[in-house]
């Protein structure tokens, strides 16, 4: 499997197994160089707990936080 691939899977995984409900819709877009995240959320907490969620399984890639608070 290639690497991008699978750190994807990874993401998917850490943001599906989150005790909050709302992180499991994000939807995870990846290429070599940054992982994208977006999707709504109703506060800037969730927003930046799927950021941390995250963080410990894309490396040195650079995260884009695209979630939108409404």
């Amino acid at each position: 499997m290639p690497i991008v691939t699978q750190i994807r899977r990874q993401v998917v995984e850490a943001l599906d197994q989150s005790p909050q409900p709302l992180l499991r819709g994000i939807a995870v877009e990846e290429s070599a160089e940054e992982v994208v995240i977006s999707g709504t959320v109703p506060s800037y907490y969730l927003k930046q707990l799927a950021q941390e969620t995250i963080r410990p399984h894309i490396g040195c890639r650079r995260l884009r936080n695209r979630i939108m608070v409404r």
